[in-house]
């Protein structure tokens, strides 16, 4: 059974830095396509979330938002079984709760920061930064 827990989030000031983990049970977090979703407050429950950050199967490849690229990235252990998504210089505009999806994929271009491609994802995480 694929199981996704999140952790890491947290309150910092603008300009800070957090790094989020995901933990995997049930499946190789390298085997798989893996993403982070945000849903912001007060974000209306039928809109999709935003897609952040994305890594292949291989961790080679990645993909991100144009609003958190050259701030945010992506990453995986092997060995931990984990994934990471180290954020820096955050602004208020990235709060949010934070979420660890998966699937087996294949996913190919926009699909791969879309939602509702992964079939698996975590509760979540929090990450509030004030300016």
């Amino acid at each position: 059974q694929v199981q996704l827990v999140e952790s890491g989030g947290g309150s910092v000031q603008a300009g800070g830095s957090l790094r989020l983990s995901c933990a995997a049970y049930g499946y190789t977090v390298s085997s798989y396509y893996m993403c982070w979703f945000r849903q912001a407050p007060g974000q209306a429950p039928g809109k999709e979330r935003e897609g952040v950050a994305a890594i292949l199967p291989g961790g080679k490849i990645t993909y991100y938002a144009d609003s958190v690229k050259g701030r945010f990235t992506i990453s995986h252990d092997t060995a931990k079984n984990t994934v990471y998504l180290q954020m820096n210089s955050l602004k208020p505009e990235d709060t949010a709760m934070y979420y660890c999806a998966a699937d087996f994929g294949p996913l190919y271009g926009g699909s791969v920061l879309r939602a509702n491609s992964y079939k698996y994802r975590g509760q979540g995480t929090q990450v509030t930064v004030s300016s």
